[in-house]
């Protein structure tokens, strides 16, 4: 018997809003968490050659300072993953020795992992002469997130990461449906987060001429490249049945999913592959009149991207698509890279919940080769059915969601 799966907790970090409520008002007027870095070595050559702009979570030291001792062991991309793992597990009303934890899976995606801890050991070890710290390693690898989740609230399921690029967090989502759909687990701690506003990371995307310099403006004709940024989206995945034996209070359920690779380039994007993601996502699913979708796009604001997306989703839809309402909230939050996925998702289904599709902001010019609606710089209120999340990475890897109301 095939197991229905919802989503009974969310929790997110974001350079518009930490905390769903939060992140949610933010969205839904609006807001622009786009900014120049305010990390002390962009502030030493403010208005140099490398000044980039950024989507960094404000304060966020002080926001983690609650979490407690453990997180000194942690890389800032792991103390995100915690703090917005620590708000799903309270909004799913689940606590360390409540339920049954047993066949609970902790499984988190992150494109880079810790780079931070990795980008401060180089700049110490030969810039200033210092020591590597002892827990560089531990802090660096991807698998460090899940495994402190794992030990934080005791949860004994398998526990690893997946490391997709910008797929990761659809990737870890979509695998936890899955294994929860096939029996092997009741349960599911999973999503994304990355941290890598670092000297280094940024340099490195800057060589490849695919940064905007100042705003991300995707589906825009005056697009001109991406805006990083950071933050976590964790969500708790449970099968449907034990939800409603415990009351839990089910926000969306997991009716779709599909990935697949483009097997084409590392670089460009493949309209058939962001195509064939999607049919696979909604394969079998009875698809609601279009007026009632709402697509959550991966829309980075690339020259290349949006194009091959918009043609990905009238082939995918066919004449329904002109019906949907798009939009790509990296304009407001930035591209979260391995996290986008997560805190898209998590966007989608607040989008559905209450019944507004949130802007894309900074969509000053229309472009002729993005024609759907992409809801510019206004929300839209709707009701919605069935909310989709794209997420399309690098090298060719395509991850795509759906969600429907809880029924």
């Amino acid at each position: 018997m095939t197991r229905r799966v919802v989503v009974t907790g969310l929790g997110v970090v974001s350079a518009i809003g930490t905390g769903q409520q939060s992140y949610w008002n933010a969205l839904s007027r609006g807001a622009c968490g786009i900014g120049r870095s305010s990390a002390t070595w962009a502030r030493e050559q403010r208005g140099g050659p490398f000044d980039p702009v950024v989507a960094e979570v404000p304060d966020f030291e002080s926001a983690a300072a609650p979490l407690g001792r453990e997180t000194t062991r942690m890389d800032r991309f792991c103390q995100m993953a915690t703090m917005a793992a620590d708000e799903a597990m309270a909004d799913a009303g689940l606590a360390a020795g409540s339920e049954d934890l047993s066949r609970c899976a902790v499984i988190i995606g992150s494109g880079i992992g810790g780079h931070e801890t990795q980008d401060e050991a180089y700049w110490g070890m030969l810039k200033r002469d210092r020591r590597v710290h002892p827990l560089t390693v531990l802090r660096t690898i991807s698998s460090s997130a899940p495994s402190h989740l794992s030990i934080r609230y005791g949860l004994r399921g398998p526990a690893f990461a997946v490391s997709s690029a910008c797929a990761s967090g659809a990737h870890a989502i979509g695998v936890c449906a899955d294994m929860i759909r096939s029996g092997s687990l009741t349960m599911a701690l999973t999503g994304a987060a990355e941290a890598c506003l670092t000297y280094g990371c940024l340099t490195a995307w800057n060589a490849m001429h695919i940064m905007s310099d100042s705003l991300c403006r995707p589906f825009s004709r005056n697009r001109n490249g991406l805006v990083i940024g950071e933050g976590a989206g964790i969500l708790v995945l449970e099968e449907y049945e034990h939800a409603v034996a415990r009351g839990a209070v089910i926000h969306a359920e997991v009716v779709g999913f599909g990935m697949n690779a483009d097997a084409r380039d590392m670089i460009n994007p493949s309209v058939d592959g962001a195509r064939e993601a999607m049919m696979l996502a909604t394969a079998g699913i009875a698809l609601p009149a279009p007026e009632r979708v709402h697509i959550n796009a991966h829309g980075t604001g690339t020259l290349a991207n949006d194009p091959t997306e918009t043609q990905a989703i009238r082939q995918a839809f066919g004449p329904g698509a002109e019906a949907m309402a798009v939009c790509s909230t990296k304009s407001m939050h930035g591209h979260l890279l391995g996290a986008a996925g997560a805190v898209e998702s998590i966007a989608a289904i607040l989008a559905m919940k209450h019944s507004l599709v949130p802007p894309t902001i900074n969509l000053d010019e229309p472009d002729p080769q993005c024609d759907l609606d992409y809801t510019p710089n206004v929300g839209q209120a709707r009701e919605i059915d069935l909310a989709v999340s794209n997420s399309f990475a690098f090298g060719g890897l395509n991850a795509v969601l759906a969600f429907g109301k809880p029924r």
